[in-house]
């Protein structure tokens, strides 16, 4: 399936669980300056993977969101980060769990997808890894981390609070992409890991559908929410219905989310079921928008 035209698309998440009463003039802005930076790379024949990876890194580096340098400490005052990547049509993998040290988790997960044979790489491992590929690392945690979200109170009563990035890209050539980072969960245990870096649970990309997840990982993980919006599409539902039907799963095992998911005809579904979800795009026929609450 190729897209129209040979036009791309693009719609990326700054993390479901906006506030309202809050004020994100300043997410929303940079968000649209992430999707009208990336709109002539497309155009020009950018990849997929590639477009993904660079948009990813501009939420990291913004210190807006709960991923790169928005991270806040998990339980035991270590910053841990997660990322993924997913490249269709033929799923090729790269992700990091519990990365510490380093400015940009998508970028490690990207290098473990092409410079080697395994999809996840953790912890130390995952480090070691980050340096010996020349990765930036962190000097003064103290003065990098912003600590992104901290303010908002974004989540059910009783249950944690949540923040992510992600991107989903359909090339000129008719190739999808996807990629998530996160920092995890406010006051998380020390290692542990949510479905951002989790291929079928918080990203996903085959010939069909790419797609990103933000929002209580464990839920997401229990229903592999990535995978499951593509199969439905697979199985004959449309995108939106699909990606609804996911998030409607896990709204009712109690769980507080969103996803943004993307398909071959450049088609865009952005369901959430939380106060909001933060969120911009860029359609096929070049129109670029950006919302927060859907009002």
């Amino acid at each position: 399936m190729a897209p129209i035209s040979g036009r791309p698309a693009l719609i990326l998440h700054g993390g479901a669980g906006a506030r309202r009463g809050v004020n994100y003039d300043a997410e929303i802005a940079h968000m649209r300056q992430v999707v009208e930076t990336m709109r002539p790379r497309l155009l020009d024949g950018l990849s997929a993977a590639e477009a993904v990876v660079q948009a990813v890194t501009m939420l990291e580096d913004s210190g807006l969101y709960v991923a790169g340098r928005g991270a806040s400490p998990n339980a035991a005052g270590a910053y841990e980060l997660d990322a993924s990547l997913m490249v269709g049509p033929d799923g090729r993998a790269g992700a990091v769990a519990a990365l510490q040290g380093f400015r940009n988790p998508i970028l490690a997960a990207r290098a473990v997808m092409e410079k080697t044979p395994h999809v996840l790489l953790a912890g130390e491992g995952a480090a070691l890894f980050a340096a010996e590929q020349g990765l930036d690392a962190i000097g003064d945690e103290a003065a990098w981390f912003t600590h992104a979200g901290q303010g908002d109170d974004n989540h059910p009563p009783g249950t944690l609070a949540h923040g992510t990035v992600g991107c989903c890209v359909l090339d000129v050539q008719g190739r999808l992409a996807a990629g998530t980072s996160t920092a995890g969960v406010f006051g998380k245990m020390a290692g542990r890991v949510g479905d951002s870096p989790l291929p079928g649970a918080g990203v996903w990309a085959d010939d069909r559908v790419a797609a990103s997840a933000t929002g209580q990982g464990e839920y997401f993980i229990r229903v592999a929410a990535c995978a499951q919006t593509a199969w439905r599409v697979a199985d004959g539902a449309s995108l939106t219905d699909a990606a609804r039907a996911v998030i409607d799963r896990i709204g009712a095992l109690g769980g507080d989310g969103g996803l943004i998911a993307l398909d071959a005809q450049g088609t865009i579904a952005d369901p959430y079921n939380s106060q909001g979800m933060k969120r911009a795009w860029l359609t096929v026929e070049g129109e670029v928008g950006v919302d927060v609450f859907g009002d």
